[in-house]
């Protein structure tokens, strides 16, 4: 059979077309993969005390009464049943279908299907679809085997596809797979203790004990990571047999020059790290390796010296950022660092030292033209910019190095345009870096074709940072101590931000190019009903007019210029700006990278609308210097809401890997693989990376042995056919966000 056959030429175009706009099933593989969600068991009933209002059920229940009255207030009748697990009950409604009572008898069982609503404080199925279990053998569409107390899948399904109308297309396309073509191979299968793939697909449609669910679970599962990690473990080959330049200087005095004027000293880990990049860089290959460490623990010096590394042997690095104001950020910091080491060409410049060149979208024309003549000629040994860098007029000498920070925010397709700006077919290395710390089983799912260093310590003097939860409503004398407290700290001589979800009052309020929450929306994209989220505008404004009138008050967000924005930067991160801005009020836009020491304060307003890992990235703006730091995080959610659950989570520690295991925990697998924000299904179904460590653990060995052996997989045909779908997958998901 071939897994990839349109349905409609198994099923009829009709049902085929049903599952399409019902569930997104378009193959015969999709519908095999439509795993049940769970079983029921003939004397077994669901237990209504779970259902909720709005959900989509299908529920095993039995019959226990049944009558039928006149309508109040027109012509015709009302057919109610009420079913229960015996202790709770639902009401079935059917309207003008007195002919019910010959189907729906008290003491029946059966599936009953529908979205579940309420009337008179009773929860109730209004017109739903049911199917009866048989009163005797072979009836109702039910086999003897399954009438007997074998297990009965129930199916995700939709208003439209019930789970027993799912059952029935299964039972057609089942009995065509007898023999299917199995991605993973005999060897492995044997190593492992894996059942087959048509033997694992029959005992999860059609189990005949809990312990074929077990057995077909546990296959599947390894199927779902072993298949993904041949993938990664294949990039990994590709990456490994293109040609790169080694990049080992004879001496390092530029490097050398730079470690000397340094304030402190390096932490071990960061001697390390910058140990293997070196290493990685002496290769023949290029380096491809993601540096991961929480906020503040000293990743841009670990690549500035890598990039000196580079300009020392002759070549060129470049920094890509996703917006202007990291871009402009890290421009300041890296010329900051190396002080005179930056000032090539210049008079009483020392003679060791390089240029650093900025380029961004917003760049006036001339100061563009000279930096890009720099650029090409070589003297700009370190290029920082956003996604301007990759457009075709960018020319550089001898690219050697790409450092790319907050490398989520990049497709495959831009990080490679820039990778393609080398030299002679020599590829160059790259070193990718996130302030999200990465669970361990992610970093493997996700990040396993590249090698992984990890940034723990803290460079010694960072100050700590506290973190509250103001509730709004229930503590309103706080949110006033709050205000207080922030002009408290500029009169010490400190800033304070204060972050908002949104822009504006304006009809367009969205901030999506900061990577802010839309109004009305939750951290899932979800309309909450809530009033409308708190704007950098309207609230700079209340706060100038009232709980914080006189002190110098700025605002940021994504909409404003380059010039404007690195304005109001400089303003705000200068003490001896003219005109300084001592408040500043932002978006998400200072999220990562923004370093001004003498931020000691961050007010996160609405900060129910932000995830776990945004709101560890903005507490990391204050406390970057000596001075401790005060985060807090103002609410107006439910106590017992899941969104409270987040920031008292927050609030109890500054451990950011705690965090982000914190939030795999709570989000959607697919948000987290970045496999179903097009609205595709994701290609892990089985498998949960906050749970399965052990399964990608050896899947990974597996797959990364089978590559090794076979890398094209030619002797391995329905895996490389299982490889080919999910990339195929992978790039659709990706042109549809892009």
């Amino acid at each position: 059979m071939d897994l990839q056959a349109k349905l409609s030429t198994v099923l009829g175009g009709r049902t085929a077309d049903a599952l399409r706009k019902g569930l997104g099933l378009l193959t015969v593989e999709d519908l095999l993969r439509h795993y049940p969600r769970r079983y029921a068991e003939r004397g077994e009933l669901t237990e209504l005390d779970t259902l909720r209002v709005g959900e989509q059920v299908t529920v095993l229940a039995e019959v226990t009464k049944v009558t039928v009255r006149p309508m109040r207030n027109r012509r015709g009748s009302i057919f109610e049943a009420v079913i229960s697990d015996g202790r709770n009950s639902i009401s079935l409604t059917f309207f003008n279908q007195k002919w019910r009572e010959g189907q729906l008898k008290v003491g029946r069982r059966g599936l009953f299907a529908g979205q579940v609503g309420r009337f008179r404080e009773q929860l109730q199925l209004t017109h739903p679809e049911f199917e009866l279990l048989p009163e005797g053998v072979d009836d109702g569409g039910l086999s003897a085997l399954e009438f007997a107390g074998a297990l009965i899948p129930i199916y995700p399904a939709s208003k439209s596809v019930t789970s027993w109308q799912l059952k029935k297309s299964l039972d057609i396309v089942l009995e065509s797979a007898r023999e299917l073509p199995d991605p993973i191979p005999d060897a492995v299968r044997d190593e492992h203790g894996l059942l087959g793939l048509t033997d694992a697909l029959w005992s999860i449609h059609r189990p005949t004990s809990r312990d074929d669910v077990r057995r077909a679970v546990e296959r599947l599962r390894f199927e779902e990571a072993f298949v993904l990690q041949v993938v990664l473990a294949q990039r990994r080959a590709e990456v490994m047999a293109l040609p790169a330049t080694r990049r080992v200087p004879e001496t390092s005095p530029l490097l050398d020059a730079f470690d000397a004027r340094l304030p402190f000293e390096l932490t071990s880990g960061q001697r390390e790290v910058s140990q293997a990049i070196d290493e990685d860089m002496a290769r023949d290959h290029p380096m491809h390796r993601l540096l991961q460490g929480d906020v503040g623990s000293g990743k841009t010096v670990v690549a500035l010296r890598a990039m000196l590394r580079v300009v020392d042997a002759g070549g060129q690095a470049a920094l890509l950022a996703p917006t202007e104001v990291l871009a402009a950020q890290h421009y300041r910091s890296i010329t900051g660092l190396l002080g005179p080491l930056a000032e090539r060409g210049r008079l009483g410049s020392p003679e060791v030292a390089t240029q650093v060149a900025l380029l961004t979208g917003s760049q006036r024309t001339a100061q563009r033209r000279s930096e890009l003549l720099d650029i090409l000629t070589g003297d700009a040994g370190i290029v920082v910019g956003t996604h301007a860098l990759i457009q075709e007029k960018v020319d550089f000498n001898d690219l050697a190095l790409v450092v790319v920070d907050e490398q989520h925010r990049f497709g495959v397709e831009q990080r490679a345009a820039l990778t393609a700006k080398s030299r002679d077919g020599s590829r160059p290395h790259v070193l990718v870096m996130t302030a999200t710390p990465i669970p361990r089983t992610v970093a493997m799912t996700v990040f396993g074709d590249v090698d992984v260093s990890t940034l723990t310590e803290l460079p010694a003097g960072r100050a700590v940072v506290s973190t509250h939860v103001v509730a709004v409503s229930e503590q309103p004398a706080f949110v006033e101590r709050a205000w207080q407290r922030a002009r408290e700290e500029v009169v010490a001589g400190h800033r304070v931000f204060v972050v908002c979800p949104r822009i504006g009052d304006d009809v367009d309020e969205g901030a999506e190019d900061d990577g802010s929450v839309p109004a009305g929306e939750d951290d899932e994209g979800v309309a909450d009903g809530r009033s409308r989220a708190a704007s950098v505008r309207g609230l700079a404004a209340r706060l100038a007019d009232g709980e914080l009138s006189g002190l110098r008050i700025g605002t940021l967000h994504g909409r404003m210029t380059g010039e404007d924005k690195d304005d109001v930067m400089r303003r705000f991160a200068d003490p001896e700006a003219k005109d300084p801005i001592e408040v500043l009020v932002s978006t998400t836009v200072i999220e990562v990278g923004v370093d001004v020491p003498q931020a000691t304060m961050i007010v996160i307003v609405d900060a129910d609308r932000f995830g776990i890992s945004q709101l560890h990235q903005l507490r990391g703006r204050v406390g970057r210097g000596q001075l401790p730091g005060l985060c807090l995080l103002m609410t107006d959610s439910d106590p017992e809401s899941p969104s409270r659950e987040r920031l008292d989570a927050v609030a109890s520690t500054t451990d950011g890997f705690a965090l982000s295991a914190l939030d795999l925990e709570m989000r959607r697998e697919g948000d987290v693989l970045g496999s179903v924000q097009s609205g595709r299904r994701s290609s892990l179904r089985l498998l949960e990376v906050a749970r399965h460590e052990s399964v990608i653990l050896q899947a990974r060995e597996s797959a990364f042995a089978v590559v090794a052996a076979d890398p094209e997989l030619s002797t391995s045909p329905a895996l490389s056919e299982a490889v080919r779908v999910l990339i195929a997958q992978e790039q659709a998901d990706y042109l549809e966000r892009a």
